[in-house]
């Protein structure tokens, strides 16, 4: 029996993994790969396969049709009764009760605090540069921003929220498949117990507001209340924390860009969107089980069998964008596909486009001279077949 070829499996992918999609992309529109733990998978690469794909009702994000051996995280109930596992009734019915949350009217009210918090963030980077000393974009802007405005709409105390972000990057990363299970306990007793205390002590925010949809309207069980607590605020960070850090890399390496943004600031909406598609972390989106035998680029998917839709290659598809590994911020058509598309497409949209503009908005106006502290080369990614995120971003005043 053949080995299945391994591509998320070296240090060249966790590098420059974008050079690995364009290889298979150009290779074929369907791979049969092996996930580093072994488990056999079907990645789709291109665009057109992988925006249908998104949109397909044939692809069960539900594991209840998995029959390949997909293992995934082995969450328990309490954080695995979520969106991300559900079709058609419970899904919609568990995202309306969230969308309430989420709503324009809502995440516009919110533009003035998020904008402090950018404001004070930036007070601390310009501290450090002004002062001749290094300035770590992750740990001191990038982590901080989206964890802050996540943990506000929950009323999460200012103690728990480090600990929170840091088990929900060791879970991602899966490194250490001890720590990984120590981060899944960890979490769950924290979610647990701010369940419990916020039954207690309702507030105005999100969390009591699903409390009360639990305790009085009987619309989700605890597990799917508990588990909706887990998605909202464990995707609400990384998602943004990393696509904000990649997408400043991106922006300072292009001093062309950077100089179109400062003198039309109407481009900056288009730039959101441009660091989106090519600096979204997520390598792929959420693995789905065909419910019966399916084609896709000519290949036959048998029902039950993990499919991978490749967001980051399909985002990078020349069939699809020209010049698709540039920043491109007069591009007519950027319409990626980094926060989902069809039932699951992501219901913090909103939430993710104003922390990225307004951070960028803001980092554009008062460092002018910002740069990388290092060369590119030594720039230091995390490894994980889930995400392309960068571990460090040190930054300098030139």
């Amino acid at each position: 029996m053949t080995a299945l070829p391994q591509p998320f499996d070296d240090e060249a992918f966790h590098a420059a993994p974008y050079a690995v999609y364009a290889k298979l992309r150009e290779e074929a529109p369907v791979h049969r790969v092996a996930l580093p733990d072994g488990t056999p998978a079907w990645l789709v690469t291109r665009d057109e396969d992988v925006r249908a794909g998104l949109a397909d009702p044939r692809l069960s994000v539900d594991k209840a049709h998995a029959k390949s051996g997909y293992k995934g995280f082995s969450l328990p109930p309490a954080l695995d009764a979520n969106l991300l596992n559900m079709d058609q009734a419970d899904h919609l019915r568990l995202r309306r009760l969230v969308a309430q949350g989420f709503t324009p009217r809502r995440i516009e009210a919110l533009r003035g605090d998020i904008q402090a918090v950018v404001d004070r963030l930036a007070d601390g980077l310009a501290a450090r540069l002004e002062a001749g000393q290094e300035a770590d974009f992750v740990h001191d802007f990038a982590t901080p921003l989206p964890l802050t405005v996540i943990c506000d709409l929950f009323q999460v105390p200012e103690e728990e929220r480090r600990p929170f972000a840091s088990w929900v990057t060791t879970m991602i990363a899966m490194a250490d498949p001890r720590a990984v299970a120590e981060a899944i306990t960890s979490v769950h007793g924290f979610l647990r117990s701010l369940v419990d205390r916020r039954r207690k002590d309702p507030r105005d925010d999100l969390l009591s507001a699903l409390i009360h949809a639990r305790d009085e309207g009987d619309r989700l069980s605890e597990d799917e209340l508990c588990s909706l607590a887990f998605l909202v605020l464990g995707a609400g960070i990384e998602n943004v924390q990393h696509t904000l850090s990649a997408g400043v890399l991106a922006l300072l390496g292009d001093p062309d860009t950077l100089g179109a943004l400062r003198a039309e600031p109407a481009l900056r909406t288009a730039a959101v969107e441009e660091v989106l598609r090519l600096a979204h972390p997520n390598h792929t989106a959420l693995r789905r089980f065909p419910r019966e035998d399916i084609e896709y680029g000519g290949v036959t998917l048998p029902a039950g069998d993990t499919v991978l839709l490749g967001l980051a290659s399909a985002n990078r598809d020349p069939a699809r964008y020209e010049r698709p590994d540039e920043l491109d911020v007069h591009r007519a058509d950027n319409a990626h596909l980094s926060l989902g598309q069809g039932m699951h497409y992501c219901l913090g949209a909103p939430l993710a486009r104003m922390e990225i503009g307004l951070a960028l908005e803001t980092l554009l106006g008062r460092f002018p001279g910002l740069r990388p502290a290092v060369a590119p080369e030594r720039l230091i990614w995390r490894t994980s077949f889930r995400s392309h995120a960068l571990a460090r971003l040190p930054l300098t005043l030139s």
